[in-house]
C-alpha cells in the first residue's frame, strides 16, 4: 500500500510540482494551500504518513501549522518535513522546537525527497 503525503504550500506551482514528483515515486498526495487549510484537511481525511510544509504562507505560517499539528494527540507522531527556500539556522531550530522532523531546502530533488519521506515514515 502506498504511503500518503500531505503537502502544505501556498504556491500552486509548488503544490503541482510536489504532486507530480511524489506521485511518480509511488506516493498518494493530498494538498493544502496554507496552514489553516492543512489543519482542515487533517481533520477531514485519514491521517497521512508524512506531512511536507512550507514556512512562509499566508493565514497560518509553517511554524504555526506544525505547532497546531503537534497539539493534537492523533497527529503527534506524524513526521513533518519542512520544504522551504529558507536556510537560516535560527528558523531550522524554531521548526525543530515546534516539532518538525526534518528540513529540506528548495529546489528539491524528487528522488532525494522520496528517500527522506521513506526514512522518516518507517
Amino acid at each position: 500500500m502506498s504511503k500518503t503525503v500531505l503537502t502544505v504550500d501556498d504556491s500552486k506551482s509548488m503544490r503541482e510540482l510536489l504532486k507530480l514528483a511524489l506521485s511518480s515515486q509511488g506516493f498518494s498526495v493530498s494538498q493544502a494551500v496554507d496552514g489553516v487549510h492543512g489543519l482542515e484537511v487533517l481533520r477531514e481525511q485519514a491521517p497521512p504518513d508524512v506531512i511536507i510544509t512550507d514556512i512562509n504562507m499566508p493565514r497560518m505560517n509553517g511554524f504555526e501549522f506544525i505547532e497546531g499539528v503537534r497539539s493534537t494527540d492523533a497527529y503527534r507522531t506524524i513526521p513533518i518535513l519542512v520544504l522551504t527556500t529558507e536556510s537560516d539556522a535560527e528558523k531550522k531550530a524554531r521548526a525543530r522546537k515546534a516539532g518538525a522532523t526534518g528540513w529540506i531546502v528548495k529546489p528539491f530533488d524528487a528522488a532525494k525527497l522520496a528517500d527522506a519521506i521513506r526514512r522518516v515514515s518507517i
